[in-house]
């Protein structure tokens, strides 16, 4: 049973800092590439960072220069750490796993969503 736990999230000032963390089981951890979406109150599912396999990371304009991905392949966990925090970061934040079958298509795996709140 594939499970990804999401942890870290929580409510902090405008420009504070947070660590989430996402615990994978069940997956080959090092053979997915992993990211962090979040979804705010009426709008849509954003991704904000990703990490390949590999190591290789991308982030959405929004948050580049104040969030880092990492990932700890020993630990099968993957962090997502935000500074500089302001209001409009607020959101579910979802862990995903993916990457495509051999066969074709996507294996494709979701944690349950941490809360952030950045509010003063």
């Amino acid at each position: 049973q594939v499970q990804l736990v999401e942890s870290g999230g929580g409510l902090v000032q405008p420009g504070g800092s947070l660590r989430l963390s996402c615990a994978a089981s069940g997956i080959i951890f090092c053979t997915y590439a992993m990211g962090w979406y979040r979804q705010a109150s009426g709008k849509q599912h954003d991704l904000v960072a990703a990490i390949t396999n590999g190591g290789s990371t991308n982030y959405a304009d929004s948050v580049k220069g104040r969030f880092t991905i990492s990932r700890d392949n020993a630990k099968n966990t993957v962090y997502l750490q935000m500074n500089s925090l302001k209001p409009e970061d607020t959101a579910v934040y979802y862990c995903n796993a993916q990457r495509a079958l051999p066969i074709g298509g996507v294996s494709d795996y979701w944690g349950q969503g941490t809360q952030v709140t950045v509010s003063s």
